[in-house]
């Protein structure tokens, strides 16, 4: 079993930003497709972005032109960076990578917005 360790979240005030961080075992991170979900207090998890092998991304609606998914083949490592944030971001952010043999998550990074 994989364990994923995110890193990087914290308090921010609206408007500011946070990059999260992902490393994996390169066996791993080379073949799966990473992704970054989210969970808020009373509400079920939700998927943020995603982002295949080959570079192609996709964004939950209420973060797109905000949030970019990004990953480092040279570091093994899945990234978040996240801008323009707002209170309704808040939320625990987890880590996934995921193909048709595994599926793997990380503990969770908290990020919180306010003021």
């Amino acid at each position: 079993q994989v364990q994923l360790v995110e890193s990087g979240g914290g308090l921010v005030q609206p408007g500011g930003s946070l990059r999260l961080s992902c490393p994996a075992p390169r066996n791993i991170f080379i073949i799966a497709t990473m992704a970054w979900y989210r969970q808020a207090p009373g509400k079920q998890r939700e998927l943020v972005a995603t982002i295949i092998n080959g570079g192609s991304t996709n964004y939950l609606d209420s973060v797109k032109d905000r949030f970019t998914i990004s990953r480092d083949t040279a570091k093994n490592t899945l990234y978040l960076q996240m801008n323009s944030l707002k209170p309704e971001d808040t939320a625990v952010y987890y880590c996934n990578a995921r193909n048709h043999n595994f599926n793997y998550w990380g503990q969770g990074t908290q990020v919180t917005v306010s003021s």
